[in-house]
């Protein structure tokens, strides 16, 4: 019988509508690029986005940062976590041109990120190539799965 009355269904479709967009920004705000870095952290601070990804005996972190030089890299390890740093310079900027909006980001960046396995601090190679920072870790040990049995008694 409410179905007939249309007022009742319209507020139920705007607060379930309601509802759905609160949810979603809910969800998004965990995504992250909710809201820039430059926007929480100040102007000239980013952070580049990585992949992580674990073979039986390597990981591999490949981070997107383009524009700026190899040697500008600083990359360390302590334990299970992996710290890149460095700098990205903007270009100069011309005296006759208007900027209208600038996208690009520029400024110091500095990620960590947690490994999901020990890797030897002596065997890590990383390159450099079309914007991509590729850095494979030798994990320390071969993981195996191991199964426990339990006992009663």
């Amino acid at each position: 019988m409410f179905d007939m009355l249309p007022w009742k269904r319209k507020k139920e479709n705007h607060a379930n509508e309601l509802r759905r967009e609160i949810d979603n920004m809910y969800d998004r705000f965990f995504e992250p690029n909710f809201l820039p870095s430059s926007y929480l952290f100040g102007k000239g601070k980013w952070d580049p986005t990585v992949d992580i990804s674990e073979g039986r005996k390597d990981i591999t972190v490949k981070a997107e940062i383009p524009g700026i030089e190899a040697k500008d890299f600083d990359i360390s390890i302590d334990g299970r976590l992996l710290t890149i740093r460095g700098e990205k310079k903007q270009e100069q900027k011309e005296k006759e041109e208007t900027y209208y909006r600038v996208e690009r980001s520029y400024g110091y960046f500095n990620r960590t990120i947690e490994l999901p396995a020990e890797v030897d601090p002596d065997k890590v190679d990383a390159s450099y190539k079309r914007g991509i920072l590729k850095i494979k870790l030798r994990k320390a040990k071969d993981y195996e799965t191991k199964r426990i049995k339990v006992t009663t008694g």
